[in-house]
């Protein structure tokens, strides 16, 4: 039976944007398996991961947390993430901007809706006043790594599956070595589905230090 735990009430409802990484990931911490590829953009057994997408469109908690990532009015990429998608072909959803965080800005122009930026705080800026009073949609490990290190990243919605991958790549291998404090905001439970498309969709808001907030309000 599906189950929903509002921990504390986040930000919906209280006007404030978030840029949110939307992440699957297997218990073991791993968001592809290994070796991906253009070719296998999930690598070796990482399609596993998003079995829970068979019922992205029911009712429930699975489509819930699809239809509000499909409301976001902006997106936040990783360069890796971009080219294993074959690039969304222009579009992730609804023709909402799509910044791709990346060293090397192509020579070819970007399709469709795509801008391409080489700093971070600068794309954060840009999604955030492209979004206007919606969210921002962050999707990629090293994207969301670079925004959680550039103060940028105000929440997370990690769809964890109860799989083991063992191998492939994790969503935080690159983070200094240093505490992050996170408040588990929302819990949804998607358990009365099939034994191989259940998830659990966990939303956490990054608690900033004291020092970085009172900056903020300053």
């Amino acid at each position: 039976m599906s189950s929903v735990t509002v921990v504390r009430q986040n930000h919906v409802g209280t006007g404030r944007q978030a840029i949110r990484l939307d992440m699957t990931v297997s218990l073991d911490g791993f968001v592809v398996g290994p070796q991906d590829s253009t070719e296998e953009p999930m690598g070796i057994g990482g399609f596993r991961l998003f079995n829970w997408l068979d019922h992205r469109h029911d009712p429930g908690p699975n489509g819930q947390v699809f239809a509000e990532s499909a409301a976001t009015r902006a997106v936040i990429a990783g360069r890796r993430t971009y080219e294993h998608a074959n690039r969304w072909h222009g579009d992730h959803h609804d023709g909402v901007p799509v910044f791709v965080l990346t060293h090397h800005v192509p020579e070819e122009p970007p399709p469709g809706s795509v801008r391409y930026a080489t700093e971070v705080h600068a794309c954060a800026a840009q999604a955030r006043a492209a979004a206007g009073d919606s969210d921002v949609l962050v999707l990629g490990a090293g994207v969301a790594q670079a925004l959680l290190r550039a103060g940028e990243l105000d929440e997370m919605e990690l769809h964890v599956v109860p799989v083991l991958l063992g191998q492939g790549r994790r969503l935080f291998d690159h983070l200094p070595a240093e505490r992050t404090e996170l408040e588990l905001t929302r819990e949804l439970n998607a358990a009365d589905t099939d034994p191989a498309r259940r998830v659990l969709h966990l939303r956490y808001r990054i608690q900033r230090p004291q020092s970085t907030q009172d900056a903020g309000a300053s």
